[in-house]
């Protein structure tokens, strides 16, 4: 029997994932648009064997993100940038994000079936119905519709782009549906993995029931703590078991890693990160986050450190907090005073204390697990959630571009390689072999 293996992806922000990831002296000003640099970030994630790199995309600029994530604001539209990925790499799948919630069916299943062909069969789709008011005004809408209409929306487009690439000459697809009436064939062959790998993510009960209905892939994010994150990984693989198909969904955490070989250097990378982060001002003149944007919740500044922990947040934010005002923190708060401990290894009463800049760095919330330790410590936590029935791999969130993505494939991929837990060679040439997944049969349709 084959052993059990994680599956690795590499979520690609230009800047990093960590809001100060921009500031880094390694940092370049031009990477959303450094398509050199977007190809050899991709060949590095290929030459450590990971499943596929991923490009998010956004269909609305938010300027609030100028002090956290630049590179979020303005980049390359993601099939473009996924065209020069395959086109400097051979074998690492390439995840595109498209919107059905502003895009028609027949336009997604050209791109992505295109794709797959330019790629050798290593195109996935990441189906997201959008959570971006804002995109509405960029494509003549007057709002922006709720939920249950997006994925009413969505899963009707699937059902057509999945037709679509099961469609040849002389056999059009002639759907009539409630939102879409497509004739077909599509004008692209069929992909060479017949259907393109799909990825989805979302916590609610309609991105739960799509997942483990539809997709190969699904991005689990942040979770309040290790009991739902339980939660939805066993929710998900027994909805799949009742569509039958357990063993085709994977599970893929987000992962933040901070690694480097010792756990000293280690934290002192992340403090450095932190560092760099400049505080938002205390009072914002008018409404500086607008709704839907990534900015929306607590801010990195003292007032919300205050507000979380329930303690005064001096100016000298390099003090030490004393233990009494630690053990008197809202209970809200504690969790996050664990975490800061996880992370920074300093404690309330120990040789390294808690300071009141860790309180407000630890304000803003994270949009992935964040790790932090030497490559054997970063293989212990992931080993731990991958046998414990919390993952079946993870998809990486490097705080840095290109550093973190070389900190990670030269650090912890072999440390997990050694463990048995991950590939040393591909075991094919598409991301359906990545995955274990086959290539399925063409479904025919009625002429």
């Amino acid at each position: 029997m084959t052993a059990r293996m994680m599956h690795l992806g590499l979520m690609f922000w230009a800047t990093g994932t960590h809001p100060a990831g921009w500031r880094h002296p390694s940092a370049r000003a031009d990477a959303a648009y450094d398509i050199a640099l977007i190809q050899q970030v991709s060949q590095a994630a290929e030459r450590a064997r990971l499943d596929f790199i991923f490009l998010g995309d956004r269909l609305a600029s938010d300027p609030t993100l100028q002090h956290s994530n630049p590179a979020q604001i303005s980049r390359l539209e993601p099939f473009v940038a996924a065209t020069a990925i395959a086109a400097a790499t051979e074998r690492i799948g390439i995840v595109v994000t498209a919107n059905p919630t502003y895009s028609d069916p027949y336009g997604i299943a050209r791109l992505l079936a295109s794709l797959d062909h330019v790629s050798g069969g290593r195109a996935a789709w990441n189906l997201v119905t959008g959570a971006d008011p804002a995109a509405a005004g960029n494509f003549g809408r007057t709002e922006h519709w709720p939920t249950d209409r997006r994925y009413d929306w969505a899963e009707e487009t699937l059902v057509v782009v999945r037709a679509l690439w099961d469609s040849e000459p002389g056999r059009p697809v002639r759907h009539r549906g409630t939102y879409f009436s497509v004739d077909g064939p599509l004008d692209v062959g069929r992909p060479p993995q017949g259907q393109v790998v799909l990825l989805n993510a979302g916590t609610s009960d309609r991105a739960r029931e799509l997942s483990a209905s539809a997709a190969d892939v699904v991005f689990a994010g942040p979770q309040p703590d290790l009991e739902a994150r339980a939660e939805f990984y066993a929710d998900i693989k027994a909805r799949a078991a009742r569509h039958g198909r357990a063993d085709d969904v994977t599970i893929l955490p987000g992962l933040i890693v901070v690694v480097a070989p010792t756990t000293r250097e280690a934290v002192a990378r992340y403090d450095a990160l932190n560092a760099l982060l400049p505080l938002d001002p205390e009072r914002e003149p008018g409404t500086q986050v607008r709704a839907g944007g990534l900015g929306e919740g607590l801010r990195h500044n003292r007032g919300s450190a205050a507000r979380l922990f329930g303690i005064g947040i001096p100016d000298d934010l390099s003090a030490a907090v004393p233990a009494a005002e630690l053990a008197a923190v809202a209970p809200e708060a504690r969790q996050r005073l664990a975490d800061i401990t996880r992370l920074t290894r300093r404690t309330a009463t120990g040789p390294d204390r808690i300071t009141y800049a860790d309180l407000v760095h630890a304000c803003p919330t994270q949009p992935a697990h964040t790790v932090v330790g030497s490559p054997t410590e970063v293989a212990d936590m992931m080993q731990d959630w991958f046998e414990r029935g919390l993952a079946d791999g993870f998809n990486v969130y490097p705080s840095t571009v290109p550093g973190s993505v070389t900190d990670f494939t030269e650090l912890v991929v072999p440390e997990l390689q050694r463990r048995g837990l991950f590939r040393t060679e591909y075991a094919g040439t598409m991301l359906r072999d990545h995955l274990g997944l086959p290539v399925p049969a063409r479904r025919q349709i009625a002429a």
